[in-house]
């Protein structure tokens, strides 16, 4: 039939095509996720399927204007053989990078960080190994690779490349008619990238995939790619919120500017040093000291002894939640009380304005400021953040080797976490005091690694990362074994803090929220009187607050997170952006909030989230309070505003 072999017909089946790959790309998105997402309820898979067709619509759209035009351009060009190459090879090699090979990479990506890739990890690949790892997750992820190439050849050989283009039309019907068709197409495809043709209807956003299915995690299943990325790309740059309160109210809410007490004076721990020690992925999960009830059916209690057993000897955080679940969303939030929503804050332009984090405010007491991370220099972005913070000296890869050679490197991401503690002790032993240091680990990260000389030593465990987790756990030991009765040592606060959950967990319960927020946290003060537990609720932006507090700080401050110990009048609260909503969580409740109404409401033991609470509990002084915070959060990065007011507020 002449009508299937024209240009109208041919562009419809090869758009149609790619609607069949990418609901393949997504099943296959489903199966290798499965664990994480749960089932699929009958009752949504309607909706779900509406969804996934809206966005799917958008992401072809992105990625395949050019081709359209070049398919329905009213000039006789169209149907010359060379014309009509360019076509076929745009199809192919666009369509199989943005469709295929994102939504690949998708599929292993989202198990390690619960979200799809965004313009956001285009950050990452400027790192040294970026090549070297992409090869080593091809590599254990073989299979699905091997799928994506093969729908690559799919898509190349269902083209109809020797279909040769016809017209019905003749004469000045012929460009009547194709111009006809190409404004009708440029009509449908503006309705398709805004999600609709009301007069309503916006551009849609990542957030909108939450209006098909009432669970997180199975919106993420909704959306695909290219339109994660190419919709976020320079939006780190764009600051869009909703002002829901005055300016007086708002501050009558929440502030970040902190006003120590009048009569704040030196304590036990003014003007010891502080070493943070930032765990790279120690879930709760790890410990059978901050989660008994997942091992009370295990034979091996826990990954982490040693520091089960300094958690006791120090005031530990039985609740502490993460405010991301990346490692570049860790640091703002521990040295400079800054959470990440949205984008991370440091990959916002935003960011580059004046801070007064904590390693400035000790830094301006007199503190030697250093950071330790055993990667390359500047991987990650960790140094260009550090120094933007107030920290002078950093420790990397680089440095280590010029002291001990390179044979401690592990071969992926820097020098083995063991041989690095060692390290940062001997710079340590040697360093005028007071100090504030700060060390990041990396050796319990993919593609979970230990050195050679320990194989065997520790257990499998029950994931992939155990085997690091108990290495790190015993790397640890033996560096409080070294250094623990050294003058500086005993003269030092220790604040251990993980920067998000593992990507690999064995209870479903760390499958959701807020569970797969909780992690590690403790202060360990030597010859003090620091020593406790705490049970509330704290995240990592409560750090700094608690820390200057403990150490009798009594300068104002900015800060959005609150001292545990001396702001009783903030609600304690975690609070992080999980798959597109905003997510407090409290004593009682996970809520989840979509910037204009509460969407979701779980106690925190329904873990399943299997009973929305919505309209069932009163949540509206939290709904308040959560507001206030994302008002104020935006509101600051929009003015690019970090600093407290002192003088104006002191005479005040």
């Amino acid at each position: 039939m002449k009508i299937l072999k024209t240009h109208t017909a041919l562009l419809v089946w090869r758009i149609v095509l790619l609607y069949i790959i990418l609901m393949a790309l997504r099943a296959l998105f489903y199966l290798y996720n499965s664990a994480l997402i749960g089932p699929l309820p009958s009752a949504e898979m309607g909706s779900m399927l509406r969804g996934a067709l809206q966005f799917d619509t958008v992401s072809l759209l992105y990625a395949n204007a050019i081709f359209i035009l070049l398919s329905l351009v009213p000039l006789r060009i169209r149907e010359r053989g060379w014309w009509q190459s360019v076509m076929y090879w745009y199809y192919v090699i666009v369509n199989g990078i943005l469709v295929i090979g994102f939504n690949i990479a998708d599929a292993i990506y989202f198990r390690y960080t619960q979200k799809r890739f965004s313009a956001d990890e285009i950050f990452f690949a400027d790192n040294d190994n970026s090549l070297q790892l992409f090869f080593k997750f091809a590599a254990e992820n073989w299979l699905i690779v091997l799928i994506g190439f093969v729908l690559w050849g799919v898509l190349a050989l269902s083209y109809a490349r020797k279909a040769k283009p016809q017209s019905p039309l003749t004469g000045w019907r012929y460009y009547a008619g194709s111009t006809a068709i190409l404004l009708v197409s440029v009509g449908l495809a503006i309705g398709g990238i805004r999600g609709g043709f009301t007069k309503m209807t916006r551009p849609i956003t990542l957030s909108n995939a939450t209006l098909y299915t009432a669970d997180n995690m199975r919106a993420t299943m909704i959306l695909s790619n290219p339109f994660c990325i190419l919709r976020t790309i320079g939006s780190s740059g764009k600051i869009h919120y909703d002002k829901y309160f005055d300016e007086e109210t708002l501050r009558s809410l929440y502030t970040p500017d902190h006003y120590p007490a009048e009569g704040t004076s030196e304590t036990e721990l003014t003007g010891r040093n502080v070493v943070m020690i930032i765990l790279e992925s120690f879930s709760a999960e790890h410990s059978a000291l901050l989660r008994p009830d997942l091992y009370a059916d295990k034979e091996q209690k826990g990954y982490t002894p040693f520091l089960d057993s300094l958690m006791r000897q120090s005031y530990t955080f039985y609740n502490m939640y993460s405010n991301g679940k990346r490692s570049i969303q860790a640091l703002p939030a521990v040295w400079s009380s800054i959470p990440s929503f949205k984008s991370p804050f440091v990959l916002m332009p935003q960011a580059m304005a004046e801070t007064e984090a904590l390693p400035r405010i000790l830094r301006n007491k007199g503190y030697e400021t250093m950071f330790f991370c055993g990667s390359d220099n500047g991987s990650m972005g960790f140094g260009a953040y550090a120094r933007s913070v107030g920290i002078d000296n950093l420790y990397s890869r680089e440095d280590y080797e010029k002291v001990h050679g390179k044979e401690d490197f592990d071969g992926y991401w820097g020098i083995w976490d063991e041989d690095f503690l060692n390290y940062m002790g001997e710079v340590l032993s040697k360093q005028k005091q007071p100090f504030f240091s700060t060390m990041f680990t990396l050796s319990s990260h993919h593609p979970f690694v230990i050195p050679e000389k320990y194989e065997g030593k520790f257990s499998d465990g029950l994931t992939a990362n155990h085997r690091c987790v108990q290495y790190v756990d015993d790397a640890f030991r033996k560096f409080f074994a070294r250094y623990e009765n050294e003058e500086w040592f005993r003269n030092t606060i220790f604040v251990f803090v993980a920067d998000h959950v593992s990507s690999e967990k064995f209870s479903e319960e760390f499958r959701r929220s807020p569970s797969d927020y909780q992690i590690f946290g403790f202060m360990y003060a030597p010859d003090s009187a620091l020593f406790g537990e705490h049970h509330q609720v704290v995240s990592q932006i409560d750090i700094m607050p608690t820390l200057l507090g403990l150490m009798g700080h009594s300068e104002p401050y900015f800060a959005f997170g609150r001292d545990i110990f001396g702001e009783y009048g903030r609600t304690p609260m975690a609070v992080n952006y999980d798959n597109n909503l905003f997510q407090a969580i409290t004593q009682e409740y996970l809520i989840r909030f979509d910037e204009k109404s509460i969407t979701a409401i779980y106690a925190l033991d329904d873990t399943a989230h299997e009973n929305n609470l919505v309209g069932k509990v009163d949540v509206a002084t939290i709904e308040r309070e959560l507001k206030a915070m994302i008002q104020s959060y935006y509101s600051h990065i929009e003015q690019k505003d970090y600093l407290v007011d002192k003088i104006e507020n002191q005479e005040e």
